[in-house]
């Protein structure tokens, strides 16, 4: 694993951000194509997708220092320099866009359909910044790869991860460009296989990691969380016409 791309004496350059800024940064530039096929300014959509990406690393950053006041104070740059996006983070950062939305008169919606891929653009690089660092393990495997202080191979749970959300984003572009769905049909379609995905591959996830006596791992259940409100979005934004067909 690479957990550094470059570590000499105090200068530490963490594999996972510099992973992280790529995919946001291709993420924005994939907004410019999909606000026009969904119909909008592709300016709009990038100062929403910036401002977004400014939302959810302040707010991660505000939620990891009221977890962890103590380490804060003992070395702020140090605990700052943690990755720390987390499903609260995520849900918080949501909330702030959909206000920023109302309140420069966008269509809600339209914008998230144009979100959902570079979302999932996203995703896969986050992941590839996990394997990178070795923090994803899998489950014993007879043909996997050895991760750091472990003695038998292990599933590759981030590089699967990568694999099923850049498939994921192929499809959505295509559909989004190709098949022109209802508005909102993207934003549902993408929730709805995202959490499919990282439910099923939760199973190949080592369940002590977790720390938890549950069935499902913390991760499976924001996955379920995730088809259900894809599902929301569908019932939500799909004409009654088109619905009674199905």
């Amino acid at each position: 694993m690479y957990p550094y791309l470059l570590h000499s004496g105090h200068l530490s350059i963490p594999t996972f951000g510099v992973l992280a800024a790529v995919g946001l940064m291709l993420a924005l530039l994939l907004s410019q194509r999909t606000a026009a096929w969904v119909g909008l300014a592709p300016d709009e959509v990038w100062d929403a997708g910036l401002s977004a990406v400014i939302a959810a690393f302040v707010l991660s950053r505000l939620l990891l220092v009221v977890e962890n006041v103590h380490s804060f104070l003992q070395a702020p740059l140090l605990l700052l320099m943690v990755p720390s996006l987390t499903a609260t983070g995520m849900a918080a950062t949501l909330v702030v866009m959909l206000i920023w939305l109302r309140r420069k008169h966008l269509p809600v919606w339209k914008v998230l359909d144009a979100w959902a891929p570079c979302a999932t653009l996203t995703w896969a690089f986050l992941a590839l910044g996990h394997f990178a660092e070795g923090s994803d393990a899998g489950l014993p495997a007879r043909f996997g790869i050895r991760m750091p202080g472990e003695s038998t191979p292990l599933h590759p749970v981030a590089l699967y991860v990568a694999f099923y959300a850049l498939l994921l984003t192929d499809g959505l572009l295509y559909w989004l460009r190709r098949r022109r769905p209802a508005v909102g049909g993207v934003t549902a379609a993408a929730l709805f296989a995202a959490g499919v995905g990282q439910f099923l591959i939760g199973f190949l996830r080592q369940p002590d990691m977790f720390g938890s006596t549950s069935m499902l791992d913390p991760l499976q259940w924001v996955s379920v969380g995730m088809m259900l409100a894809g599902a929301v979005v569908y019932v939500l934004t799909t004409p009654a016409e088109e619905a009674s067909l199905v």
